[in-house]
């Protein structure tokens, strides 16, 4: 009797699943048929077959999550998905579809109608993009209120681009609603399969509301590109569509629209636990007008305290250009509030200040010694010589008040006190002649030039060459294995290395395809010469598929650049990541995120997308890019050194003749080395 019952409770349990399952296929069925008619098919044709960004991942082999935004994508040539927003012909998508710039825009309705499209603005900060089409009469989906949305409840992605026509059912991934308020207040996160197959459909409930518009996005980078790397990872995002249609009369008005700016760089280096110091304000910008200053700090933003950096940025995240805050800062001992700051789109980048002189190395007196003065500088014109010394320094903006009040110790400290001069500003330097005297010179500061000598002077460092060194790691080229066990990466140090001297660092990282053993002996053997002689370390790490780099092996490449920093005497001014086509594109983003510690990118025959960072005055960045005059991508390489003057950052470009997509030719070689060694300038 006992077993009857126990088998009767159970076929009365399989049955109740049985019915559950059937009703959440019902379910799931009738929230598809609900919004289907107010999805289309998008086609684009035209544009660039790779997006080289701050965006997305670059390699269509294995991808892992990672924290930002990396190298490249290769744009797929199916179609995608985008969602009727207005009856009268205005349509949402995801910025990622049309990232390549698409010559030809086609949109398809459920119906199978076909309607040439025009793109009319992008939500910058959001990263979709409005599309209109000559329609009419044509059905809206119900937006979910955010305010009605829960962590938890069931969710399905939709997407346009598979099973042929239009009118076919959408392909369907189900998820759950994993975290409100990501991507610094901006996005929904799920657990949904997104990918390119259904960048720019739905994100529904089960009753056929739609809660978002699935997009790539990412909490570290910007861009139509940005976050692409977390696909099909079980962490995607999508914009709340009651968001964008707070916003769709401005977008139908044909104005981008832009995120909304402070202006300020932090102090912290945890940001989410230090507390919100201000490091540096953008001249013009909210906060400058605002009237704050480096070393306030932010307590609160609209009423609300923040304790971190972070919290700060969620504060701000879902802001727009001309939205108004309210901040509660600590200056000194008193607390500020500062009401009505209006938030910028845009930060104004000044040129660098530029004196005009090469230091000495591993200086033990105290003051700056003068290695080089470049022609035609502020420091020719005052009359510096090399072999001066500089001890106190000082700038003003007019040259007859101008005094040279504040010490130098090192270089470092000259740096900083150049590092936030205004160009037509003075420097007032007090200097030690090599005969004893001293004197005071002024100068006028200039904007760094794109002057290189043929070659620097030999003579680089002050080092005590007398004293024997205490320890000698390891030269030649030496295969290192990661400390998970699982990569390899390679180092190169020249067998005239010296500890008591310091060396450049050079990050080289290869190109697809080009990371065998073989190939990365034959690119270390090139550079043999230039190490010894310009006194250049070089670590090349491997990425982990043929077709390129990944943003998660940044760990990778980190590591082997604190091999080198623990183990040899590198001057961290000359650190360097040096990469070739996707290589080229990976030290781009790399150089971006790690600013603190990377301060220069040499790039042959790579691009960057993306719109390049704000300068940061006290953490200096400069670039070096080359291609070849024959090769395809020339064009998108020229305009990476547009953006990049545009936002003030020091440039040189190299274009090499008769040359398609090859490394550098001997030429550009020796350029780059004399590049390297002077990137220390002041």
């Amino acid at each position: 009797m006992s077993t009857t019952l126990f088998l009767l409770g159970v076929v009365e349990i399989m049955l109740a699943q049985n019915t559950l399952e059937e009703l959440q296929e019902k379910a799931i069925q009738g929230a598809v048929q609900r919004v289907s008619p107010t999805l289309v098919q998008i086609e684009t044709t035209g544009g660039t077959e790779v997006i080289s960004a701050g965006g997305g991942a670059g390699s269509a082999g294995k991808r892992r999550p990672g924290p930002a935004a990396g190298p490249g994508v290769r744009k797929g040539s199916g179609p995608t998905t985008g969602v009727i927003v207005s009856a009268d012909g205005y349509v949402i998508s995801s910025a990622f579809n049309f990232a390549n710039k698409p010559t030809s825009i086609i949109v398809s309705t459920m119906d199978n109608k076909r309607y040439i499209a025009k793109v009319v603005s992008i939500d910058q900060s959001r990263m979709v993009t409005l599309l209109k089409i000559d329609a009419t009469n044509l059905p809206i989906p119900e937006a979910l209120p955010t305010s009605k949305m829960e962590v938890g409840q069931t969710v399905i992605a939709l997407g346009r681009t598979l099973g042929g026509s239009p009118g076919a059912t959408p392909s369907v991934s189900m998820g759950i609603v994993s975290a409100l308020g990501r991507i610094w207040g901006r996005a929904i996160q799920t657990d949904a399969k997104i990918s390119p197959v259904n960048y720019g459909g739905p994100l529904i409930d089960l009753q056929g509301n739609v809660l978002g518009i699935l997009v790539p996005a990412s909490p570290e980078a910007e861009g139509e590109t940005a976050g692409f790397e977390w696909y099909d990872s079980g962490i995607g995002f999508a914009i709340p569509l009651d968001h964008i249609f707070d916003k769709l009369a401005k977008l139908k008005l044909g104005k981008d629209l832009r995120k909304g700016l402070l202006g300020i760089t932090m102090q912290n280096k945890d940001m989410y636990a230090d507390e919100v110091v201000i490091n540096s304000v953008a001249p013009n910008s909210a906060a400058f007008k605002a009237g704050l200053k480096v070393a306030d700090k932010i307590i609160a933003i609209d009423g609300k305290k923040v304790e971190s950096h972070a919290q700060l940025m969620h504060q701000l995240g879902p802001k727009y250009e001309g939205d108004m805050v309210s901040l509660t800062i600590v200056r000194g001992k008193d607390e500020i509030k500062l009401e009505k700051i209006e938030l910028s789109g845009s930060l104004e980048s000044p040129p660098l200040g530029f004196f005009g002189i090469l230091p000495m190395r591993d200086d033990p007196t105290k003051g700056v010694q003068v290695r080089y003065v470049f022609p035609e500088s502020g420091a020719a014109k005052a009359g510096i010589k090399v072999g001066d010394r500089i001890l106190k320094a000082g700038v003003g903006p007019d040259i007859t008040k101008v005094i040279a009040n504040a010490e130098v110790a090192n270089r470092d400290a000259l740096s900083t006190i150049l590092s936030t001069a205004v160009i037509g500003s003075f420097l007032a330097v007090e200097i030690k002649r090599e005969d004893g005297t001293t004197i005071t010179l002024k100068g006028p500061i200039g904007q760094a030039t794109s002057f290189l000598p043929e070659k620097p002077p030999e003579k680089s460092s002050l080092a005590n060459l007398e004293k024997e060194p205490e320890k000698k790691p390891e030269i030649g080229t030496i295969k290192k294995q990661s400390a998970a066990g699982d990569r390899n990466y390679w180092v190169s140090v020249p067998i005239s290395y010296d500890p008591r001297t310091s060396y450049g660092l050079m990050v080289w990282l290869h190109p697809a395809g080009k990371g065998k053993d073989k190939d990365l002996d034959d690119l270390l053997g090139i550079w043999d010469q230039y190490c010894a002689e310009y006194k250049i370390i070089m670590v090349a790490p491997r990425s982990d598929a043929d077709l390129g780099w990944t943003p998660g092996e940044s760990d990778l490449i980190l590591e082997s650049i604190r091999h080198a920093t623990e183990n040899y005497n590198i001057d961290r001014k000359r650190v360097v990541v040096h990469g070739m086509g996707t290589g080229g594109q990976m030290a781009f983003y790399l150089a971006f995120q790690q600013r603190e510690l990377i301060r220069g990118v040499a790039a042959v025959g790579a691009s960057l997308g993306a719109t390049p960072k704000e300068r940061i005055a006290n953490q200096p960045l400069s670039f070096f890019l080359a291609v070849g005059d024959k090769d395809p991508i020339r064009e998108t390489v020229l305009d990476t050194a547009k953006k990049l003057l545009g936002f003030q950052y020091p440039l040189i470009l190299r274009e090499m003749k008769d040359m398609g997509h090859q490394y550098f030719n001997s030429v550009t070689l020796d350029t780059l080395a004399t590049w390297i060694d002077l990137l220390d300038r002041i």
